[in-house]
């Protein structure tokens, strides 16, 4: 019999191991493995307290190695002192801990111990979990379950879902997947046939579901194939902001333009770290020719300044997108801002301590509409997000509608050498496969990358090299179902499983 420390330590590696589930490693039957352990250890507690404290156990591990990288940006490239940066860190960690926590104590207050329902209320409430984590405090949704799911090694078609239902809809699977495991082993455990062949045809089920889901090609094709160049500038972290390089950067941007091919070329986000009206004349008139000369446009990350909203108000600090070309130029303000790193939550509170430790530039910046229209060019139409802005679906959904080219323009090297990067390549992903939308990405240190509307990466470059990548693309039409619904579904359907189990729970208590 393990004791209750063992039992512990064993979630926390459990969460842990979660980790290679994601990009890079890609080892995708380690979450759903991982989860049903979870769900055996939960089952076996024998109080909502105890479920609880190994939920926490497991989140721990999962959040403590898959986003330690939040203290690069913090104390290598953000300043913050070395003891702050730890404590923040971990207080970051514990706090994303929490969610699992709390679906194990859910779980665990509606059903009986070593009850098969206790583990099905607990993929219900692991999976609206996930989403409040998503949606709390702005949202941090990074590490969902479903993004696992995604063609990897070895990985189960679940992934289907993901146009129907989202990531979250993906989540609810794979934990469902996970209960019916956890549920077999117990079964196997006091050899009860029947329940053990009725799992198995659940976990298949939700297989052959997954990968009948992925035969449907819910869009189209439209218009005729785009050459886009996506930029990988590499410029230093440390360089970015540094006014004296300014010159420099120009030049090495004009030049990458001049030798780009494409019809669009994209820079990648805040390529020049000032102010539009900061950025000498010549040099954005420079990319506008050059965007003439092939009948094309260059997308440029800068920041733009507007006046106050309203009279003793600050100036508001726009991170944008802005295209140079023979048309006007069309703009995107990002709209979903990174807590601390570029706005500061209750800023009359907390900003004075913040800004005290915390020296990263613009980290006070102002939300764009939460619509806005796509960049129209060569008969395509690119939605335009920035950095982070894609680990939200529902938003990015919302705004594929009216476009036919998904474009996110990031910066990674915030996170220098972490697995960071490659983890939102991997998000990059699962938006394109939610909107059957192409998704070209353009970074500053990488994943610079080309990712088509299945969600399979077709092309991209090395990490921290300065280069071009070229693709030719072609936009899509037509709506997933994703799309019209958004999270809901996955929602109601989590929601769903969870009463279900309780009330199962409810009506026959015994395991």
């Amino acid at each position: 019999m393990l004791t209750r420390s063992l039992v512990v330590a064993l979630a926390f590696a459990a969460g842990a191991l979660t980790v290679f589930a994601f990009a890079p490693f890609s080892a995708a039957l380690v979450a759903p493995a991982s989860l049903a352990l979870l769900f055996i250890v939960w089952s076996a507690a024998t109080t909502p307290r105890r479920a609880a404290a190994l939920g926490f156990a497991w989140g721990l591990g999962l959040f403590g190695f898959g986003a330690s990288w939040v203290f690069i940006a913090l104390e290598t490239f953000g300043g913050m002192p070395l003891p702050v940066a730890v404590i923040a860190t971990a207080g970051f960690v514990a706090y994303l801990a929490l969610w699992p926590a709390l679906a194990g104590w859910v779980a665990a207050r509606v059903a009986p111990p070593g009850s098969l329902t206790r583990s099905f209320a607990a993929a219900g409430a692991f999976v609206i979990g996930e989403w409040l984590r998503g949606y709390v405090f702005t949202g941090f949704p990074w590490l969902t379950l479903g993004y696992a799911a995604l063609p990897g090694s070895g990985a189960l078609p679940l992934a289907g879902f993901a146009p129907v239902g989202g990531v979250f809809l993906t989540s609810l699977a794979v934990a469902l997947t996970a209960a019916a495991i956890a549920g077999f082993v117990q079964a196997l455990a006091t050899y009860q046939r029947t329940r053990m062949v009725a799992l198995v045809a659940l976990a298949a089920a939700l297989v052959a579901a997954g990968a009948l889901l992925r035969t449907i090609d819910w869009t189209h094709p439209v218009g005729t194939p785009l050459a886009v160049s996506l930029v990988q500038s590499n410029v230093a972290q440390e360089q970015k902001f540094d006014p004296a390089f300014q010159p420099q950067n120009y030049a090495l941007h004009a030049d990458l333009v001049r030798r780009s091919r494409g019809r669009v070329v994209v820079l990648p986000e805040s390529a020049y770290a000032q102010f539009a009206d900061e950025i000498p004349a010549a040099v954005l008139e420079n990319l506008a020719t050059l965007a003439r000369e092939r009948d094309g446009m260059v997308l440029a990350g800068l920041f733009v300044l507007l006046p106050p909203a309203t009279p003793g108000a600050d100036e508001r600090i726009h991170n944008s997108v802005v295209s140079l070309s023979a048309d006007p130029p069309q703009l995107y303000r990002k709209h979903h801002l990174v807590p601390f790193g570029e706005s500061i939550p209750l800023k009359a509170i907390f900003g004075w301590f913040i800004n005290s430790v915390l020296h990263i530039p613009l980290a006070d910046q102002a939300a764009g509409p939460a619509l806005q229209a796509p960049f129209a060019v060569a008969g395509q139409r690119l939605a335009v997000d920035i950095c982070y802005e894609d680990a939200f679906g529902g938003e990015l959904a919302v705004a594929a509608r009216g476009a036919t080219i998904l474009v996110n323009v990031t910066n990674d090297a915030w996170y220098g050498r972490s697995i960071a990067a490659r983890q939102h390549n991997q998000i990059a992903a699962m938006r394109a496969l939610e909107t059957g939308r192409p998704m070209l990405r353009a970074t500053n240190s990488g994943i610079t990358s080309a990712i088509g509307p299945d969600g399979r990466v077709l092309a991209q470059l090395p990490w921290f090299t300065r280069d071009v990548l070229e693709v030719e693309v072609t936009g899509r039409g037509g709506s997933t179902p994703y799309m019209r619904v958004g999270d809901a579904l996955a929602l109601v359907l989590a929601a769903a499983v969870f009463a279900g189990a309780a009330l199962a729970a409810r009506r026959c208590p015994a395991p």
